[in-house]
């Protein structure tokens, strides 16, 4: 788990580098990614690939019972919003 944990916060500094800058910032009172991330692969989202910044909402990329998933979480709660299947 806590390499797991490494990883989803290097692809999450990865995905928040300059590029996700020009994007929305999560909003006031947000959880912390590495929390988010954390609950997510508590609840079997593992491994999670990429995470990005999208309306104020992050959108995770993951798998799910081995298939590939795009879930979008609420940054102030970690609530999955939706989750779909991942064909891209």
């Amino acid at each position: 788990m806590k390499c797991t944990l490494v990883l989803a916060l290097a692809i999450a500094g990865a995905t928040l580098s300059p590029l996700a800058a020009a994007d929305d910032k999560p909003p006031p009172g947000a959880m912390a990614l590495s929390t988010v991330l954390t609950k997510l692969e508590q609840q079997g989202y593992t491994p999670i690939i990429e995470v990005s910044l999208e309306n104020g909402r992050w959108e995770v990329e993951a798998y799910k019972e081995g298939k590939p998933v795009k879930v979008e979480v609420d940054p102030n709660t970690s609530d999955i919003l939706s989750e779909e299947p991942n064909d891209s």
